[in-house]
């Protein structure tokens, strides 16, 4: 599985994880603040980005790696 970071809800604010880590990578009072840091640290890394809303679900994703099927043109 490729690695990946997650922009999450947090008693906090916002929190960036990556899936089976016991603690958050950081923790961010605003949700955008959260995502220009998980941004930054995904594209040094080459992952992927997934931004969940408040409710938990997935909002939007973002593919910093290498892209195995590119677009044509």
């Amino acid at each position: 599985m490729a690695k990946s970071h997650h922009v999450v809800p947090h008693p906090k604010g916002w929190a960036v994880k990556t899936p089976g880590a016991s603690r958050a990578s950081s923790v961010h009072r605003t949700q955008g603040e959260a995502i220009s840091q998980a941004r930054e640290v995904s594209r040094n890394q080459g992952t992927e980005l997934f931004i969940h809303g408040r409710n938990g679900q997935i909002r939007e994703r973002d593919s910093h790696g290498r892209d195995p099927y590119p677009p044509k043109g």
